[in-house]
Order: C-alpha cells, then sequence, then structure tokens
C-alpha cells in the first residue's frame, strides 16, 4: 500500500459522488475518481481523475494500483460481483462496497488475497448495512424476538441500482447469486414460502396516500434472521405507485444478464420509477419493530434520498476501515460496525434528518425519543 489514498471507482454515479463528497468532508484530502466517462464529472481541483473499465483486468488494476483502500459505488454489483474486490487485494489495498453481499461474499470466501492483514467490507450501504444495523441497535440480544419491516419509498433510480433491481428479480434457489423470494418470510428457524399475502390499496403509516406492500425475504435479511436467532421475520417492501411494481411484477422470471437486454430492462425500471415520483417529494422510509415478551421498541428512518444515505454508510465505514475499527479478513459491514456510532456518524454526515425510536414496555407507557 501506498499513502493514504483513496480509490472511488463510479464516482461519477449518484453514490459516488456523495460518497466522494462526504469523505472529503471527513478529512480525507487524497482521492482518486474513477468511472468510465470522466467528461460530466466535476471534481475539486485535488482529486485525481481516473478513467478505468470495470470489466477490464488491466484498467482495475491500474485503477488500484497505489492506493490504501478502494471503495466500490459501481454496479451492477450483480455483475461486477468480485472483480474490483479482487483487484484491490491483489493491489495491496482495504476494500469496500456499497453492495457486494452474498454473491460476492461466497466468491471471495477463503481467497488468499485476503491475507497479510487485509479487509474487504461489503453491504456498506443502505440496504443491508444500515438496515440489519438498526435492528442491532435497538435490541443488544435479537434471540426470540420478532421483527417486522416496512421499506419504500419514491425516488429516481440511478442506472446501477436499476440493474441490480432488475437481476434480483431471479428468486430461483438453485441460483448462485440468489437474491430473496416474495411472499416468503423467516419463522421458526427457517424461510417459509408463501407465509405473507401481498396487500394493495392499504395505509402504513409514515407513508403518503394508500399503498401496497409486497412481502419479500432477501438473503441478507435472512442472514440476520439466521445469525440473531430472531423467531420471526417479516420485510414487506413498500410501493407508494403502481408503475414500477407492476412493472417488476412483468418482468419478473424474464431478466438475465445479457447486457443489450439488461439494459433496456434498466430503462423501463426507470421510466416507471419516474411515472410514480410525478408531483411528488421524493424519499425513503424504513420502520423497524422489534418485538419480545416483555415490550416492543420501534425506529423509524427517513431520508429524502437512499443514494445519499447509502453514500454516507459508505463513508463512515471507509472511516472505520482506516481507524483500524474493522479487524482483518472479509465482513458484512453489519456485522463488524459499532451500530450506535455509525447511526450517529451517518446523521453527522445530514443524510438521515428523521430518526426516532419508540421504547414500549408493557407494563409502562411508551417513551419517544430520537438519538
Amino acid at each position: 500500500m501506498t499513502g493514504n489514498r483513496i480509490a472511488v471507482l463510479g464516482a461519477t454515479g449518484v453514490v459516488g459522488r456523495a460518497a466522494m463528497r462526504m469523505l472529503t468532508r471527513l478529512g480525507f484530502g487524497d482521492l482518486r475518481a474513477g468511472a468510465r466517462n470522466l467528461s460530466r464529472a466535476e471534481l475539486p481541483d485535488d482529486v485525481e481523475p481516473f478513467r478505468v473499465e470495470a470489466d477490464d483486468p488491466d484498467s482495475l488494476a491500474a485503477f488500484c494500483a497505489g492506493t490504501r483502500l478502494v471503495l466500490n459505488c459501481a454496479g451492477p454489483s450483480y455483475l461486477l460481483l468480485d472483480r474490483v474486490a479482487r483487484a484491490a487485494l491483489a493491489a495491496g489495498s482495504d476494500y469496500v462496497d456499497v453492495s457486494g453481499d452474498g454473491p460476492t461474499h461466497r466468491l471471495l470466501n477463503g481467497s488468499p488475497l485476503l491475507t497479510g492483514g487485509r479487509t474487504a467490507l461489503l453491504s456498506a450501504g443502505m440496504l443491508p448495512g444500515l438496515a440489519n444495523v438498526v435492528p442491532r441497535l435497538l435490541a443488544g440480544d435479537l434471540t426470540g424476538a420478532r421483527l417486522v419491516v416496512y421499506a419504500g419509498g419514491i425516488e429516481p433510480f440511478a442506472a446501477a441500482s436499476a440493474g441490480d433491481l432488475a437481476l434480483s428479480l431471479d428468486s430461483s434457489d438453485d441460483s448462485a447469486h440468489w437474491y430473496g423470494e416474495t411472499a416468503a418470510a423467516w419463522s421458526g428457524g427457517a424461510r417459509r414460502r408463501n407465509a405473507l399475502p401481498v396487500s394493495e390499496d392499504v395505509e402504513v403509516a409514515g407513508f403518503p396516500g394508500r399503498v401496497t406492500t409486497m412481502p419479500f425475504l432477501t438473503a441478507d435479511a435472512e442472514r440476520l434472521a439466521r445469525s440473531a436467532g430472531l423467531a420471526e421475520l417479516h420485510w414487506y417492501n413498500v410501493f407508494v405507485g403502481s408503475a414500477l411494481r407492476l412493472t417488476l411484477t412483468r418482468l419478473r422470471g424474464r431478466v438475465d444478464g445479457d447486457p443489450a437486454a439488461l439494459a433496456a430492462v434498466v430503462e423501463e425500471i426507470r421510466a416507471a420509477a419516474d411515472l410514480d415520483l410525478a408531483g411528488l417529494d421524493p424519499f425513503y422510509l424504513m420502520a423497524f419493530t422489534v418485538s419480545r415478551p416483555d415490550r416492543t421498541d420501534t425506529a423509524v428512518l427517513r431520508t429524502p434520498s437512499s443514494f445519499e444515505l447509502t453514500a454516507a454508510t459508505a463513508a463512515r465505514a471507509v472511516a472505520a476501515v482506516l481507524a483500524g475499527d474493522v479487524p482483518p479478513g472479509l465482513h458484512y459491514a453489519d456485522e463488524v460496525l459499532e451500530p450506535r456510532a455509525l447511526l450517529d456518524g451517518v446523521r453527522g454526515l445530514g443524510a438521515l434528518p428523521v430518526w426516532q425510536i419508540h421504547r414500549h414496555a408493557h407494563d409502562e407507557p411508551m417513551e419517544v425519543g430520537s438519538l
């Protein structure tokens, strides 16, 4: 490793631009901005621009050379997989990925590239990173608890995020990149298929108007349930409009990794999201309820931009790795980052204006507060 340079891949995207701004606010001044097309980038004078092709091993190797840490904000992550991580680790750098998730973890697990004190931190964004941290903050011990989550909003889709959403529509068990399953829930120590119904035209606290709730158990939510010993986990994606939901339903089971086909699907998803957004202010909201026999705790998180919140989470994860707060090896962010420090840090970067908790012991009045 050379110096303290941080290289940000995907630096011209929505998340990448925000992450570079937040890293600068945290005092990291030696930054390298990497993207395929830098012509639209407006970079500060002290940021090194670097043209890089994520699907070219030589280009990636040159981008990672001479860095202390590589932050990957590019996507779709389900196509990039472990490619960027391996280039960073081979260059002697630590690695942080706003996505990565299970597929990248499986590919990197046991790699000799992770010897010698290097660190790879995956899922260091809003979903699943921050989303899996919040329940651990609400209850230090989740064993035997019931967790219910409502998550959704309405905002424009970045191309990389739309690509990952499209690829996540494959819910087949035999997929090496299994992302999740509609209508599934966690109960009794296992995933239960067709356990929960889709509900249309319902009211959910915090969401405007009447919405649709669609149960969807992701691989990372299942990982949280298994590792924390949850008795039950019900996760509902909330759709404020109908265009995106109907588009995803139509595309389910029809998306593959062919670049040309995927590009067309990405544009369909982005157009549907824009249609739902018409006339509304962008927002993303997550509400978590942890229930145990003696008490119920709820956390409500609301942000005007899930992309800003992902960038803030990633910036704080980078800071934790560089400070030595994350041990060497391969990790998911939610399993090694200290929950309160992460939430406080994200709020300090201005990406989480609404964060409230409600604590209710069953024999006492409800306590309401914020962090």
